[in-house]
């Protein structure tokens, strides 16, 4: 679900070869889920193998990564570990949606709805666990480091670009500033054209950089303060307060000062453990790392994940090896550098 607070957040509108040159740790799990959900046919049907083994996940890992390196970027990919106690019933919530929607959509394919089918596909998507671990070896066949984190994979991205390892994160949840990410991108995996929800119309999306103390000097609060904000509207730890948006949350917490102050002197009464919510946020598990490194992608492994476990077409494979190469090649011969700073 991630946290809502959009409303009051600003964002600066970049292009991929803005981050020409920058490392970014990238929340795999919230990816993995976008190319489950989107690379599907007509009828929701996702991609599949011939032995029925679902590929949708490893056809957007390679295209898309190959498209990142090829215009400079540097990905780290930063894998979820084990979720905090009171994550469960947000956990448990996403699992009886999927279960739902699976049951919606092979209803609505057998009696031939195929809107309703494709959307029904989309909302059931399932991240098994071969499915982490073949994205794993993919990644890092592509000379693409892999990170396990030890509890919220955005909450170590976050650490990651607090220590200088990488310039940003980039997630589609708010949740990375929450944890004190500095830089945040959104969109880097759905720039183009998405469908508007509920309509038949569409609308272009582009990466955009968040810069988290640029937004808390605008806002007049301090991150803790953020932190409290967004669990009034609502986190995968708490529902939100009814009738409290982010604009009225930033309200309350400019007028208060803390979650503790509204409840006492407002007599807003706050039915979830906020202090231990708050915590999760403030003081998340860390992990210590020196470096991160991109070696040279080895096709021969490409291949024979996609290819020979797959099914993937090897000529179109290789032909998009063969460009990676050659662009590689040019990089690393280029000084070219990113003027991404002129933003902030």
């Amino acid at each position: 679900m991630g946290t809502k607070f959009g409303d009051i957040i600003r964002a600066e509108t970049i292009t991929l070869n803005d981050l020409s040159g920058r490392e970014i740790a990238v929340d795999a799990f919230n990816t993995l889920y976008q190319f489950l959900s989107g690379i599907r046919q007509p009828d929701g049907t996702p991609l599949m193998d011939r032995r029925g083994q679902v590929t949708s996940h490893l056809s957007g890992l390679f295209y898309r990564n190959v498209n990142f390196l090829e215009s400079g970027l540097r990905p780290v990919y930063v894998f979820d570990g084990e979720a905090p106690q009171l994550k469960a019933d947000e956990v448990k919530r996403r699992r009886d949606i999927r279960e739902a929607a699976l049951k919606t959509w092979e209803k609505a394919k057998a009696e031939g709805r195929i809107e309703d089918a494709r959307k029904a596909g989309q909302a059931s998507s399932r991240l098994t666990s071969d499915m982490i671990n073949e994205s794993k070896k993919l990644l890092t066949a592509l000379g693409i480091p892999v990170i396990q984190a030890p509890s919220e994979g955005e909450a170590l991205a976050a650490q990651m670009a607090r220590d200088g390892l990488v310039w940003a994160s980039a997630s589609q949840d708010n949740d990375s500033l929450l944890y004190n990410c500095p830089r945040m991108i959104r969109n880097l995996s759905i720039s183009g054209r998405r469908k508007v929800a509920r309509s038949k119309t569409y609308k272009t999306v582009h990466p955009e950089v968040i810069d988290l103390d640029f937004n808390l000097k605008l806002l007049g609060i301090t991150r803790e303060q953020l932190v409290d904000i967004a669990i009034l509207v609502g986190t995968d730890y708490n529902e939100k307060v009814p009738r409290v948006g982010p604009k009225t949350a930033l309200k309350l917490v400019k007028q208060y000062g803390s979650l503790e102050t509204i409840e006492s002197e407002k007599g807003m009464e706050l039915k979830f453990p906020y202090v231990e919510i708050r915590e999760i946020f403030l003081n998340p598990p860390i992990l210590k790392m020196e470096k991160v490194e991109w070696p040279d992608p080895d096709s021969d492994e490409i291949k024979r994940i996609l290819c020979r476990e797959h099914d993937f077409s090897e000529d179109r494979i290789q032909n998009t090896l063969s460009r990676l190469s050659k662009t590689l090649d040019e990089l690393h011969g280029s000084t070219k550098q990113s003027a991404l700073s002129d933003f902030f």
